[in-house]
C-alpha cells in the first residue's frame, strides 16, 4: 500500500514539475515574442529622428552630394544649429510658441477643471446630456471647423495676427481636457462632497481644497495634452497665419526654409529636432502621470 502511494506521488510530483516546465517555456517563447516586437517598434519609431538627427549636422554641400551614404556623417558640424540661433526668425517663432502654448494651457485648463466640476459633481437637469455632448465635440475633425473659424477670424480683424490662435486652440482642447477630468472628478468619493458640506465649505473652497489636489495626476494628464496641441498644431496656424513675425514654429520652419523649390534641408531637420525638444522633455518627465489620467478619464465617470 505504501509503495503504491509512493508510486502515486510520484507520479502527480513529475505532472507538477513537467506543468510547471511548460508554463516557464511558455512564458519564454512569449518574453522572446515581445521583445522582438519592441526591438521593432522601436527601430521603426527611432529611423526618422535619427535620420533628422545627421542631417541636421551635414553640410549644405554634403546633403546635396547624393554619391555618399545618407546615414553617414563624414564632417559634423553645427553650422544648422548656430545659423538658426542667430540668423532668421527662428528664435521669433519659438517664442510666438511658447507665448501661445502658455495662454492656451492656462485657458484650457481653467475651463475644463470649473466644467468638469459643475457636470461631475453638481447635478442639474441635463448634465449628463451635456457631458456627453462635450466630448463628442472633440470628435469632429478640425478640417471642417477651419473654414467657418476662418469666416469668424476675419469677421473680428484677427487674421494673421498671433492671438488669434489663443483664441482657436481651446476648441480643441478644452473638450478632451473636460473629458478627462470629469472621470477623475467622478471618481472621487462623494462621502468628501457631504464631509466639506457639513464643516461649511463652499462648492469653490471643495474644488480648490479637495478635488484638486486628490486629481492631480489627472489635471497634470490635461496639461500635457492641451500643451502638445497647442505646441504641434498645423493647420490652423497655416490658415490664419501669413507673416512670419506673427507665425508658430510648426510654420514658420515651413515658411522660411522652404524657398520655391529649394530645401534647406539641414536647417529644416535641425529646426525641427529643437521644436520637438519642448514636448520630448515633458513626456520624459510627466509619463506616468500622463498614462494615470488617460486611463481614469476613459475608464470612469
Amino acid at each position: 500500500m505504501s509503495g503504491a502511494s509512493f508510486a502515486t506521488g510520484g507520479a502527480t510530483a513529475s505532472a507538477t514539475y513537467q506543468k510547471v516546465g511548460s508554463i516557464r517555456a511558455e512564458r519564454r517563447r512569449v518574453l522572446i515574442g515581445a521583445y522582438i516586437a519592441l526591438a521593432v517598434f522601436v527601430v521603426f519609431f527611432l529611423l526618422p529622428p535619427v535620420y533628422m538627427l545627421i542631417t541636421s549636422l551635414k553640410s549644405s554641400a554634403e546633403i546635396a552630394d547624393l554619391s555618399g551614404n545618407p546615414w553617414i556623417v563624414t564632417r559634423p558640424t553645427l553650422q544648422n544649429y548656430w545659423e538658426l540661433l542667430t540668423e532668421g526668425n527662428y528664435l521669433l517663432h519659438f517664442r510666438n510658441s511658447i507665448i501661445v502654448t502658455a495662454c492656451v494651457v492656462a485657458i484650457t485648463m481653467v475651463i475644463s477643471i470649473l466644467a468638469a466640476f459643475s457636470l461631475s459633481r453638481m447635478r442639474f437637469w441635463g448634465s449628463g446630456v451635456l457631458a456627453t455632448g462635450v466630448f463628442l465635440t472633440y470628435l469632429v475633425p478640425e478640417t471642417l471647423l477651419f473654414i467657418p473659424l476662418f469666416q469668424i477670424i476675419g469677421g473680428i480683424g484677427m487674421y494673421n495676427n498671433l492671438w488669434a490662435m489663443v483664441l482657436i486652440y481651446p476648441t480643441l482642447t478644452v473638450p478632451f481636457c473636460t473629458w478627462i477630468m470629469i472621470g477623475y472628478f467622478s471618481s472621487i468619493p462623494k462621502e468628501l462632497d457631504e464631509a466639506a458640506l457639513i464643516d461649511g465649505a463652499n462648492h469653490f473652497q471643495m474644488l480648490w481644497k479637495i478635488f484638486i489636489p486628490v486629481a492631480l495626476p489627472g489635471i497634470l494628464a490635461a496639461t500635457i495634452f492641451a500643451f502638445t496641441v497647442s505646441w504641434a498644431q498645423f493647420l490652423y496656424p497655416m490658415a490664419f497665419l501669413v507673416s512670419s513675425e506673427q507665425m508658430v514654429l510648426t510654420t514658420g520652419i515651413v515658411s522660411d526654409l522652404i524657398r520655391g523649390d529649394t530645401f534647406v534641408w539641414g536647417k529644416i531637420m535641425a529646426g525641427a529636432l529643437m521644436a520637438a525638444l519642448p514636448p520630448l522633455l515633458v513626456y520624459a518627465f510627466l509619463m506616468d502621470y500622463y498614462i494615470a489620467g488617460l486611463t481614469a478619464g476613459a475608464t470612469k465617470g
